[in-house]
């Protein structure tokens, strides 16, 4: 009796031990994809805050945690298995839905140009047609202006997502469909928290710096509050453009790796030497500028590809 106690107690503990190895395994598989799909999470969380800009300061936090769980509900209910069902059936399909992807971004980031430079974006309506009032400083953002952001941040959203599931699937070196899976879903969680835990402290980091001012009992402290309470709306403004760029770097990026997919690398590997070459003239700083240099040229790209296609939305009468 006492035996097959002791039997059981070791079958329990092989088990454990088996479970407790493939979790390892997970883990560190996801921890190696998110590593290849930093640059797009790190586009990700620039593009967010773009979206809260302006909006009043107790709302914030609800339209951030929003675009968060439908984000999350996208990477699990969709881009997931979306992702597995392609690699398994159609892997030819995946790069030309994600150039479509970047072809979207491109265009998103391109009509966000126009607007800085006074033109209107073919996705904003035109009041006098839908008889609703022109935005102003003055109004407050009413409801449906909110669930506008949302929409429009998680339009964007889910194309970043893809791009990071796909690169993250690439990098599964198991053919087992349950370690794709437990990978991807770690990676979905894990990313959506970076992201959206980082874009609640960047938008909330006034109301700190407010509590500092008022709150801190050394000067030096007080100074630093009042110092992130000025400093903030001109940061996030700054961030909002940053998010723009990255919009339009991050789909000219897609674009650029299709090609290269599709045996066209004549123009990515030209950009990548020549960023190469600007690097190695650069000393210390020889990474940072090639990374410069290859985004500023996957930008330009973006825009190639976004200025035809916001002109043919307009003809088109397309808004979004």
């Amino acid at each position: 009796m006492a035996s097959g106690l002791f039997a059981l107690l070791d079958d329990i503990a092989v088990l454990a031990k088996a479970a407790a190895a493939s979790l390892d395994d997970v883990t560190v598989q996801a921890l190696k994809a998110g590593k290849k799909a930093a640059a797009i999470v790190i586009d990700d969380a620039a593009v967010t805050p773009r979206y809260v800009v302006g909006v009043a300061a107790e709302r914030e936090l609800p339209i951030i945690a929003s675009i968060a769980w439908r984000s999350l509900k996208n990477k699990t209910l969709y881009l997931l298995p979306g992702a597995l069902l392609l690699s398994f059936f159609t892997p030819w399909a995946i790069t030309p839905l994600l150039m479509l992807g970047g072809a979207y971004l491109a265009f998103e980031g391109y009509e966000k140009l126009r607007a800085i430079f006074g033109e209107t974006p073919v996705s904003e309506s035109d009041p006098s047609e839908t008889g609703a009032k022109p935005a102003t400083a003055s109004r407050p953002i009413q409801p449906e202006d909110e669930e506008a952001k949302i929409a429009s941040a998680v339009r964007t959203d889910f194309i970043l997502s893809a791009e990071i599931m796909a690169i993250s699937l690439a990098a599964v070196t198991s053919p087992s469909i349950v370690m794709k899976a437990s990978v991807l879903g770690l990676v979905g969680l894990g990313v959506t928290a970076a992201v959206y835990g980082l874009v609640a402290l960047i938008v909330k980091a006034d109301d700190a710096g407010v509590y500092l001012a008022q709150q801190g009992r050394l000067g030096i402290t007080r100074a630093i509050g009042r110092g992130i309470v000025s400093g903030m709306p001109s940061f996030l403004v700054a961030l909002s453009t940053v998010g723009m760029l990255a919009v339009l770097w991050v789909g000219g990026g897609i674009i650029l790796h299709g090609l290269e997919e599709y045996g066209f690398g004549a123009l990515p590997h030209a950009i990548h030497d020549l960023a190469k070459t600007a690097g190695s003239m650069s000393g210390p700083a020889s990474s940072l500028v090639s990374w410069l240099f290859e985004a500023i040229a996957a930008g330009f790209i973006g825009v190639v590809i976004g200025a035809p296609i916001a002109y043919g939305a307009s003809k088109l009468g397309y808004s979004h």
